[in-house]
């Protein structure tokens, strides 16, 4: 099938890098924290961090994390601080763009979007031309009414953006948006979506070629456990008269495995379905015959 499944991934050989720890930022708190340690854990770093720590050592890896404000991280890889970081990738849009982004992580995902009151009559940036915006994200808002030609003036606010229309300080705001609860809580409605954001693994355009081999490792890991994310591991049982058929509709990697049962005349297949188009190909296999479905999922997939 041309693809290898491992509980866990275990790089043990770190005789040239003994001398060397990668440092990598991550945000001090909140759900991106959470995702960030999540994902090392995920890849077999085992992170030693206590309450309140600004830094911490990987035990089994030469890396070393440090719990940095958000906003700050930008700068931090610009200047050579850290090497690396996990962070929005909205924060790089407005902080950052001239930095690398190595891979795309799949978690933490949100939008950068214009909300107004609900009692509002704007329906788009457009109708926002000559009023006030209320925004942490002054280059990313700016970057959007120069493209669409409006003038608009921008009122900047650290936190708490979503308050001020409300206290008559701004029309519309600008902010992140996840569930959108939060807009909905504070009586506003979303008319236009910016930009859309995930977390991201960033580089510093300082790294040095030892560290960029430690980044190397580290997403080698990533790709595996982010390609498990994506897929299911299917088994089957299927009568051999179906087998072209059923073959046909598993959209898996080349070809799947296919092993004689001991009951005659049917065979056992094991393939990998993404999870988009799960349902849709499980349907197609039920419809051709296929019987005894197992889905399992997939911790990582090593190609």
């Amino acid at each position: 099938m041309g693809f290898l499944f491992l509980k866990r991934i275990y790089f043990s050989d770190f005789s040239n890098l003994k001398m060397n720890k990668l440092k990598i930022a991550v945000q001090k708190s909140g759900r991106l924290n959470e995702d960030s340690m999540k994902i090392l854990k995920a890849i077999d770093i085992s992170v030693d961090n206590g309450k309140d720590q600004l830094k911490a050592s990987a035990r089994n890896f030469p890396l070393e994390v440090f719990y940095l404000r958000n906003g700050d991280i930008p700068q931090y890889l610009r200047d050579g601080v850290v090497d690396a970081a996990i962070i929005g990738e909205n924060v790089l849009i407005e902080k950052g763009n001239d930095l690398t982004i190595v891979e795309r992580l799949g978690f933490s995902k949100c939008k950068v979007s214009i909300a107004v009151p609900k009692s509002s009559n704007a329906k788009s940036l457009k109708d926002l031309e000559g009023k006030r915006i209320a925004t942490s994200y002054p280059n990313t808002v700016n970057q959007f009414l120069d493209k669409a030609r409006v003038n608009a003036n921008l009122h900047i606010i650290n936190g708490s953006v979503e308050i001020a229309p409300n206290i008559g300080l701004a029309d519309g705001i600008c902010d992140i948006v996840s569930s959108g609860s939060t807009l909905f809580k504070n009586g506003l409605k979303e008319i236009e979506v910016l930009l859309k954001s995930e977390a991201v693994l960033a580089t510093s355009p300082m790294i040095s070629e030892e560290n960029q081999a430690i980044i190397n490792k580290i997403q080698f890991r990533l790709k595996s456990v982010l390609r498990g994310r994506e897929n299911k591991y299917v088994l089957l049982n299927a009568p051999n008269e179906k087998l072209d058929e059923i073959v046909n509709i598993l959209p898996g990697m080349n070809s799947p495995t296919i092993l004689p049962l001991a009951k005659e005349g049917w065979s056992s297949l094991h393939s990998v379905i993404n999870k988009n188009d799960f349902w849709n190909v499980i349907d197609e296999l039920k419809i051709n015959g296929a019987e005894g479905i197992l889905v399992c999922p997939i911790e990582n997939m090593v190609l």
